[in-house]
């Protein structure tokens, strides 16, 4: 019964995609227009649609079925479209101004948008994290940190220059926009092997893996929802947008490891707002020289209550060192010392499927 239930609640929905005068009466939704184009209307392409100023061969028949497609999925996906149009409100404009400084066609914002629908902790099976879905190895090429303190994938400004970075690297191996953005997808030698493979360069005649070939043009169909959403039928008020992204920085140097709690109160925010502000940071811990974002307004006044609360820190904190002996557990060895399991654990930098054995050396307080 359950089944036949949701069968007819996607019936209805398919139906009120196909017919815009029935969705007209029924969709309440105040982020959806009342009318919403049919999937006939949808696919109906006219003018020039171009991609970094390369246009799309649409009259080809085997172009246009896969664009229609890409289109058709994207558009249907409605509350996955609302908040790509959210998250490009707050995190385009910045996008935007690096490309500027690059040189580069602005039309690459919507590569983050297609890779991670501009989240900074999404991560593919793959191991591609980030914004802009580096894995490690390129992301240390392009001259991203990424180690157990610190993931700059999840870096908005530093992973988007990186991201200049190698696609201006693609772009002068294969002379075209277009090729660059497939060997991004499918990787450099991948895409030159299938080039020299099959002798041509022209994107649209190439046979790519399935997964290249539909990426380029998710991107075109995520441009054009997102540059022309009242005609799909996302009537969104700017009340509805997230605000842009602003903040502060703040610079500071520290010998030694410091708990981020402390940065947090010196800041006078919660120690969430600064892991969402700065997604990269791992762990509990920094050190080292460190600029840190905060909400703005958050800076005044930093340093001296940083210093302040530092000091008095350095004197409460008082590590020991705790040789383990036989028949002693981690539990056994928190209670000890009136610390919780989580705060040794975090200490020591272990797991709680860590095994402990006689000898071996703890940091406790």
């Amino acid at each position: 019964m359950r089944r036949f239930s949701a069968l007819i609640v996607f019936f209805l929905f398919l139906l009120s995609l196909a017919n815009p005068l029935w969705a007209e009466d029924n969709i309440a939704n105040p982020l959806v227009r009342s009318h919403i184009p049919s999937l006939t209307q949808i696919t109906r392409f006219s003018g020039e649609i171009r991609l970094c100023g390369i246009q799309i061969p649409y009259e080809n028949p085997e172009i246009r079925e896969r664009l229609e497609k890409e289109m058709m999925l994207s558009v249907w996906n409605r509350p996955q479209v609302i908040l790509w149009l959210k998250r490009a409100n707050r995190y385009f404009p910045h996008i935007e101004d690096i490309l500027k400084q690059e040189n580069l066609p602005i039309d690459l914002k919507y590569l983050p948008i297609v890779e991670s629908a501009l989240l900074p902790h999404s991560r593919s099976g793959k191991g591609a994290v980030g914004y802009w879905q580096f894995l490690k190895s390129t992301g240390r090429r392009y001259g991203l940190r990424i180690d157990n303190k610190i993931d700059e994938r999840k870096n908005l400004f530093k992973s988007t220059k990186a991201a200049c970075l190698y696609l201006k690297k693609l772009k002068a191996d294969f002379g075209s926009y277009l090729l660059a953005i497939s060997a991004y997808n499918m990787g450099e030698f991948g895409l030159a092997r299938e080039i020299e493979a099959q002798e041509t360069r022209d994107f649209f005649s190439l046979y790519l893996p399935l997964e290249t070939q539909r990426y380029l043009l998710k991107i075109v169909a995520a441009k054009r929802i997102i540059e022309n959403p009242d005609f799909y039928g996302f009537n969104m008020s700017p009340q509805d947008l997230y605000p842009v992204f602003t903040y502060s920085k703040i610079n500071f140097s520290v010998k030694g490891e410091i708990p981020l709690s402390l940065i947090a109160t010196a800041a006078d925010i919660s120690f969430k707002t600064l892991k969402d502000y700065n997604p990269e940071i791992r762990g509990y811990y920094l050190e080292g020289k460190n600029t840190i974002l905060v909400p703005k307004g958050s800076e005044k006044g930093f340093k001296q209550k940083f210093t302040l609360f530092h000091k008095a820190w350095q004197k409460k904190d008082k590590v020991k060192l705790h040789v383990v002996r036989a028949g002693e557990s981690l539990t056994g060895i928190a209670i000890q010392y009136e610390m919780t399991l989580s705060a040794l654990l975090r200490l020591n930098k272990l797991s709680y499927k860590k095994v402990i054995h006689p000898g071996d050396r703890l940091l406790v307080r």
